[in-house]
C-alpha cells in the first residue's frame, strides 16, 4: 500500500450537517455516525467538503480500509479491528440496543482508529469483485459497477460480520440506517 490518511472515526452527523445543511440519519446525535446515506450521497458530500476545504478527501479503497482496520504495519492479527473480543471495539447486535452510538466510545485499534468493527457499515470507493490471488500494489475494484463494497459490520450485526475480513456490498443507490462512511485522503 502507498501512503494515505484515513479518518480516525466515521463521519459524524455534525460534520455531515455542517457540509450538507441537513441530516438524513435515523438515530439522532451530533457525535453519532451519519447513516442512511447511499454511495452517491457520499460522493456529493465529499465533493462539497473538498470545495469547502480545498482538500482531496475521498472514500477509501477496500484495500486501504482493510489495511487500516487490521492495524496497518502495527497489526497484532486481531479478528476484529483492535481486539479478539468484539465487544471491546464494536457496537454490534449483542451490545448496541439496536442503534448507533457516539463514535470513539469503544477501544481503538493499533493505529488509534475507532469503530472499524461495528456501529455502521462503511462505504468504500470500489465496486465489488472477487479477490485476485495475484499480489498487487494498491489494488482497487471495478469502477463501472453498481454494487459498491461496504465493510466493518454495524450495530445490528452478528459478531462474525464485524470481523476485519468480512465483506459486503450494496447497490450504490441504496441508503439504509446501517450504512455510513469514513474519509480517506
Amino acid at each position: 500500500m502507498s501512503d494515505y490518511y484515513i479518518g480516525e472515526t466515521e463521519v459524524t452527523q455534525a460534520l455531515w450537517e455542517a457540509v450538507m445543511g441537513s441530516n438524513p440519519s435515523g438515530y439522532s446525535g451530533n457525535q453519532r455516525p451519519v447513516e442512511n446515506v447511499n454511495w452517491e450521497d457520499c460522493q456529493t458530500f465529499i465533493s462539497k467538503l473538498n470545495r469547502l476545504t480545498g482538500r482531496k478527501f475521498r472514500l477509501p479503497t477496500e484495500a486501504e480500509w482493510e489495511f487500516a482496520a487490521r492495524g496497518g504495519t502495527q497489526s497484532n492479527g486481531y479478528t476484529y479491528s483492535g481486539s479478539n473480543t468484539v465487544g471491546d471495539v464494536a457496537w454490534y447486535g449483542d451490545n448496541s440496543s439496536d442503534q448507533t452510538h457516539d463514535v470513539a466510545t469503544k477501544a481503538p485499534n493499533e493505529l488509534g482508529i475507532y469503530d472499524m468493527s461495528g456501529n455502521v457499515l462503511e462505504w468504500c470507493q470500489d465496486g465489488f469483485k472477487e479477490y485476485s490471488s495475484n499480489p498487487q500494489t494498491n489494488p482497487t475494484g471495478p469502477t463501472s459497477v453498481s454494487n459498491r463494497v461496504d465493510r466493518g459490520g454495524c450495530f445490528g450485526s452478528e459478531a462474525s460480520a464485524c470481523r476485519v475480513s468480512f465483506r459486503d456490498r450494496f447497490y450504490s443507490t441504496i441508503a439504509l440506517n446501517i450504512l455510513g462512511l469514513r474519509l480517506a485522503l
